[in-house]
């Protein structure tokens, strides 16, 4: 038999959402904040030749400076007031999880409750404005070195006025995103900075399809390689479509208790536990790692040696580590990795979810509570980890390899469309909770008044 809440998600439609309300305003806010996002990503930094930063993407677009571009929704390209993006917020971000987790006065901080995370997303913040501040210079200060290296006169007016205006409005755009994704989490739907990032990806995928498009007419690319690449996107959305809604489910049982007619009745529950429990914070955190210190690189660093056999480190770095090269999908795959058991890690507290199933009760077949609960869930973690390490790792790196080769935009790769479909179910999903909610809401307010009237 259905639960309640499956028979009231079949029985909504059209009508159900256009009584809801405050659903549809927080449709209205998420969607007025992508607008502003996608506003500001073309208002330029003063003092910055647009026309030289074009000529810079033309010849650096295939490294990490054209990944960064695509998930800045062509900020960087622009170099607009939001070229950093969200990049250096989740770089603070990981830098403050990974204290909690090893540092012990932030451990204590996590462990209470709202004010601590108050106090952790405070460190956040300020380590935010640090990385945004030390990333903005450098770039500043690269784009006047590309007037003697590379002969391309980016900035028109260089100096210490610009260098310190640019950082500042950089840090200002970053801060400003930030904030933004922060208020379309609590007022919008969805998580904000994952949507911002969605929709930067979202924004380049024209262009990308364009560029796929005209291969195929100039005879570059082959007919029949780009439908191949039409069949293995729509193959890569189906099958991450399947893995993300795939679940171990762990069965719990709880102590028999007497019914009304004198008989006894024993509760069972299934404990779901996803296969991919990261989602897709690992590739976003592996990206942000390795965008941060190279796009720094890049732009101080000239032009990438075609050959990766120059005298110049800076040269030779950009060139290991552009798109498709080993060095580049080894460092990507194992943070993808890394980051996979980590987050998993403080996404499921074993010892938590063991404590609070034995102050319930609850147990599972043939597991004692307590400890041995724990490391059960502790190896169950571990396997269903793995198994979504893997899936991740193959999601994001072969779609790269080979459309690196066929020379196609990132916006097209299996990361782009891993944040995008991951992005875009959580946001369906979250879009019908709040059907579902005021669904109970109006069968609650008809309970009461049938009680009312009977009285």
């Amino acid at each position: 038999m259905a639960s309640a809440a499956e028979q009231l998600a079949s029985n909504m439609s059209f009508s159900s959402f256009r009584k809801a309300t405050e659903l549809k305003q927080r449709l209205w806010f998420t969607l007025g904040a992508l607008i502003i996002f996608r506003f500001l990503s073309f208002v330029p930094i003063p003092g910055v030749d647009p026309r030289a930063m074009q000529d810079l993407f033309a010849t650096q677009s295939g490294g990490l400076l054209g990944f960064f571009n695509t998930f800045s929704g062509g900020s960087l390209e622009r170099f607009s007031i939001i070229a950093l993006g969200v990049m250096p917020y989740i770089t603070a971000s990981i830098v403050v999880q990974l204290g909690a987790a090893l540092h012990e006065p932030w451990k204590a901080l996590k462990k209470e409750g709202e004010t601590g995370r108050k106090k952790l997303n405070q460190y956040t913040r300020y380590l935010t404005v640090l990385l945004t501040t030390v990333q903005g210079y450098f770039i500043a200060t690269g784009l006047e070195s590309l007037a003697d290296q590379q002969n391309i006169a980016a900035v028109v007016e260089p100096g210490y006025l610009f260098r310190v205006t640019a950082t500042v409005t950089l840090v200002g755009g970053t801060l400003f995103l930030m904030w933004l994704g922060e208020q379309i989490t609590s007022r919008g739907i969805g998580n904000g900075v994952s949507l911002i990032i969605m929709a930067g990806i979202v924004a380049t995928m024209p262009q990308a399809l364009a560029q796929l498009f005209e291969s195929g007419r100039s005879g570059s690319l082959d007919p029949l390689v780009v439908t191949s690449i039409f069949v293995g996107l729509v193959a890569l959305t189906l099958a991450i479509c399947f893995v993300e809604r795939a679940q171990r489910r762990v069965l719990v049982n709880y102590p028999k208790r007497a019914t009304a007619r004198g008989g006894m009745h024993q509760e069972r529950s299934h404990l779901p536990m996803k296969i991919n429990t990261a989602g897709v914070i690992p590739p976003i955190f592996a990206s942000a790692l390795l965008i941060m210190p190279l796009t720094v690189l890049q732009m101080a660093g000239g032009q990438v040696d075609p050959n990766g056999t120059g005298g110049d480190l800076l040269q030779s770095l950009s060139f290991y580590l552009s798109r498709g090269n080993p060095l580049y999908l080894f460092l990507y795959g194992a943070g993808i990795a890394f980051f996979c058991f980590f987050y998993a890690a403080v996404q499921f507290n074993s010892e938590d979810v063991a404590e609070n199933l034995k102050r319930a009760g609850g147990f599972i077949p043939g597991i004692r509570p307590g400890k041995a609960t724990e490391q059960y869930f502790d190896y169950l973690l571990n396997r269903i980890t793995t198994v979504g390490a893997i899936y991740l790792v193959v999601i994001c790196l072969i779609p790269e390899f080979a459309f690196s080769k066929a020379g196609l935009n990132f916006a097209l790769g299996g990361t782009s469309l891993l944040i995008v479909v991951n992005v875009t179910m959580d946001f369906v999903s979250q879009v019908q909770s709040h059907l579902i909610a005021h669904q109970y809401g109006d069968l609650i307010k008809k309970a009461k008044l049938k009680g009312g009237r009977r009285r």
